[in-house]
């Protein structure tokens, strides 16, 4: 029997193309990993002027990352995860209630607002002030909103 060397080399081609074909196909199948042990945490802040959040005009924005580090574009990242890890992520808690703070009476509503993910749960939060300084009362001076 005589041996063709150009069939030996066109079989052994295939053969390598038809197995790197099933590596690649098997590689791409396998399951994404977490890249996190920890649930995530990131959430858009803001504080708006107007008395409906949706139709409010933005004045300030910034984002917050409390998972597994504290980071993002507030100016006290640390000091802001740290209440909210006190009160469980519920926005409604920070608010101190009455403050001991005298404010004027003027209607000049601020809304404040946080959509995002706490924990690997969604947050959706807004709720109104009549104006900046019953907003800064309120929230006793914390560092959630303070940018």
């Amino acid at each position: 029997m005589r041996r063709n060397p150009h069939a030996i080399f066109a079989t052994i081609t295939a053969s390598t193309l038809l197995l790197g074909g099933f590596a690649t196909a098997t590689a791409q199948a396998a399951p994404a990993k977490p890249e996190s042990l920890y649930a995530p945490s990131a959430l858009v802040l803001t504080v708006a002027r107007g008395e409906d959040p949706m139709t409010a005009t933005v004045e300030r924005a910034v984002t917050l990352a409390c998972a597994p580090t504290a980071e993002g574009t507030h100016p006290d990242p640390a000091a802001a995860c740290k209440e909210l890890a006190a009160v469980q992520g519920k926005f409604a808690e920070l608010a101190a209630g009455p403050s001991n703070r005298t404010c004027t009476r003027q209607w000049d509503p601020v809304v404040v607002t946080a959509h995002g993910v706490w924990q690997g749960k969604p947050v959706q939060f807004s709720t109104t002030y009549g104006n900046a300084c019953e907003m800064a009362g309120s929230m006793n001076d914390n560092a959630v909103f303070a940018f």
